[in-house]
C-alpha cells in the first residue's frame, strides 16, 4: 500500500515497505460493504422485538425517534462503527435523521460511508423542505472528508408523496448525487400504494424520475417481474435485507430471481432496531441459506453469490466499483485480514463455504481503510469501546423511559 491504495501485489515486496504485517495463517480479503443500514439504531437493538411491523415502527422507532438528542445519534454510530470493524465491514451506506453526527462519529472511526438524511413528507411543506435543506449542509459541510460521500433519500414511496419523490429526483440531479430508498418492504406498503395511486411502488418511483439517477432501493421483498424488469432497465442496485425482513414478518426478496436477470444485488443489515445486529457474516449466511429453503433449491443462492453481493455487489450499490470491493491494484486498500487458525475455519477446505457457512465474522483480526489501520491483532485503533457502551447504555435507558411515558399518555387519553 502506498497512500490510501494498493499500490501493488506480488512477492519480495518486503523490503519496500515502513510496516510489514505477517499473514501467515491468515486470509487476506476486501472489506465488506453494508449496502443498507441506520447506524444510529444500535440505541434501539433489542428493544422491540417480536411484534407485528406497524407496531414496532409507529409505536416503538419512531417513538424513540423523535426523543432522540443530536448526539445520541453520534453515539449510536459509534457504537455500530465498532460492532462493523470487527466483523469485517469496511463501508456502509446509511440513512440517518441527525444531520453531522453519524459524519462526525464515521470520520473518528475511520470507515468509509455514503450518508443519505432521511427524507419524507410532501412538496412545499415547510418540514420537508428543510429536511432538504439539511441534507444539502451536511454535503456542503462535510465536502472535504475524502472517506465520506452522500445520497439524497426518499424513505420510502408511502411516506413521500408523489409529488415530493418528483421534487427530490430533482434536486438530486441538480446536486450530481445518487438515491436511497426502501421499496416494496411490506405486502401493508403494496396495498398502500395500490390503493392511493393504482400502481406498485417501483412504477411509481420509475415515474418521479428517482431512478433516473443512480439508486439503491433496499428490500424488494415485494417486486413483480414487471417491477423487476423496470430495476434492471434503469440499472437500479437492490440492497437485500434477508435478517431484518425475516425478523419482521415480512416475508423474502427473489433473490435468485433478481440475480438472475442481472439486477446488481447487494447485502445489507437493516438497522440493529429490526436486524439486532450489523454483522455481515450472519447476513450472508442467512442470505444463502433461507433462499434454499424457500425454493426447495440447494442451488439457489450460493455461498460465492452472497460473497459477491457483500463486496464488488456493494461497491456497485454505492458507486464505487472502480475503487472498492476487490484486492486490486489502484483501488483503495479497504482491506481485513481473518484468523485462519480459528476453529471455524478447520479443517481448511473450501474457503468461500467456510466464509458464507462457518465464519461468524469474529475471525477477522485486522481491518484497514484507505490504507489506515483500524484494528490490528484485534485491538480496535481509532474507538474507546468501553467509553461508546457506557454512553449508549444510558442513552438507551432514558430513550425507553421517554417511549413507556408516550404509551401512558397514550392509554390515559
Amino acid at each position: 500500500m502506498e497512500g490510501e491504495k494498493i499500490a501493488k501485489i506480488g512477492k519480495g515486496l518486503d523490503d519496500h515497505a515502513d510496516k510489514v504485517i505477517d499473514c501467515r495463517d491468515k486470509l487476506v480479503m476486501p472489506g465488506l460493504i453494508n449496502a443498507h443500514t441506520h447506524a444510529y439504531m444500535t440505541l434501539f437493538r433489542n428493544t422491540a422485538d417480536d411484534i407485528p411491523f406497524t407496531e414496532w415502527l409507529f409505536d416503538n422507532m419512531n417513538v424513540m425517534e423523535d426523543n432522540m438528542i443530536a448526539d445520541d445519534a453520534y453515539w449510536g454510530t459509534m457504537l455500530a462503527a465498532a460492532e462493523m470493524i470487527r466483523t469485517g465491514t469496511t463501508s456502509f451506506l446509511d440513512m440517518h435523521m441527525n444531520i453531522h453526527e453519524n459524519a462526525r462519529a464515521v470520520s473518528e472511526s475511520g470507515l468509509r460511508a455514503v450518508l443519505s438524511r432521511g427524507l419524507v413528507g410532501d412538496a412545499g411543506d415547510e418540514a420537508s423542505e428543510n429536511r432538504i435543506r439539511q441534507a444539502k449542509e451536511e454535503m456542503e459541510a462535510w465536502k472535504d472528508e475524502k472517506r465520506l460521500s452522500f445520497m439524497l433519500a426518499p424513505h420510502a414511496p408511502f411516506t413521500c408523496t408523489e409529488k415530493f419523490m418528483c421534487h427530490i429526483a430533482e434536486e438530486a440531479e441538480k446536486l450530481g448525487v445518487g438515491i436511497n430508498i426502501h421499496l416494496a418492504e411490506s405486502e401493508g406498503e403494496i396495498n398502500m400504494i395500490k390503493e392511493k395511486y393504482g400502481t406498485t411502488p417501483a412504477e411509481l418511483v420509475l415515474r418521479t424520475g428517482l431512478f433516473d439517477r443512480h439508486a439503491v432501493a433496499a428490500h424488494c421483498v415485494r417486486l413483480t417481474d414487471s417491477d423487476m424488469d423496470i430495476l434492471k432497465d434503469k440499472g437500479v442496485s437492490v440492497a437485500t435485507n434477508p435478517v431484518s425482513n425475516m425478523k419482521l414478518g415480512n416475508g423474502f426478496a427473489k433473490l435468485a430471481e433478481i440475480d438472475s436477470r442481472g439486477i446488481n444485488v447487494a447485502i445489507g443489515t437493516d438497522g440493529a432496531g429490526s436486524n439486532n445486529t450489523l454483522n455481515l457474516f450472519h447476513e450472508m449466511s442467512v442470505a444463502a441459506l433461507i433462499h434454499k429453503g424457500v425454493k426447495l433449491d440447494a442451488v439457489s443462492v450460493s455461498a460465492s453469490d452472497v460473497l459477491r453481493y457483500a463486496t464488488t455487489g456493494g461497491a456497485k450499490a454505492l458507486g464505487m466499483e472502480d475503487r472498492i470491493g476487490e484486492l486490486k491494484e489502484g483501488y483503495d486498500a479497504d482491506i481485513i485480514v481473518l484468523d485462519l487458525k480459528k476453529n471455524s475455519f478447520v479443517p481448511r477446505t473450501n474457503i468461500i463455504s467456510t466464509l458464507a457457512y462457518s465464519a461468524s465474522g469474529y475471525e477477522v483480526c485486522t481491518v484497514m481503510v484507505a490504507g489506515k489501520l483500524l484494528m490490528e491483532d484485534n485491538k480496535l485503533l481509532t474507538l474507546d469501546e468501553e467509553k461508546i457502551r457506557d454512553e449508549v447504555g444510558k442513552r438507551t435507558q432514558r430513550l425507553l423511559k421517554e417511549r413507556d411515558l408516550h404509551r401512558e399518555k397514550g392509554k390515559e387519553a
